[in-house]
């Protein structure tokens, strides 16, 4: 889910706690591999860093992010290799 504003160009990908935490463990890795996919499909979004929240992960950009960016980050996390898919919500624009 994405929304608009100062706060709200954040997209939240919602997942249980099992997931959270296999996927924050790598959190470095996982904005630097954000990044360069970005960068290969020429978008001039870029993911600052990434946070956990209660509800998932919180992607924190520098703008708002167009639906092929949050069509990237969708495949990017499907591709993780820790991560059960069937307990994800992905990113969707409002």
């Amino acid at each position: 889910m994405i929304t608009k504003g100062s706060s709200h160009k954040q997209v939240i990908i919602i997942m249980d706690n099992d997931n959270m935490a296999k996927f924050i463990s790598n959190f470095s890795d996982h904005i630097i591999n954000i990044n360069r996919l970005l960068k290969n499909i020429k978008s001039e979004y870029k993911a600052d860093y990434i946070r956990a929240d209660k509800s998932g992960i919180i992607i924190v950009p520098d703008k708002v992010a167009s639906s092929l960016d949050l069509q990237t980050m969708e495949k990017y996390v499907k591709n993780s290799n820790q991560i059960d898919i069937d307990k994800i919500e992905f990113p969707r624009l409002l």
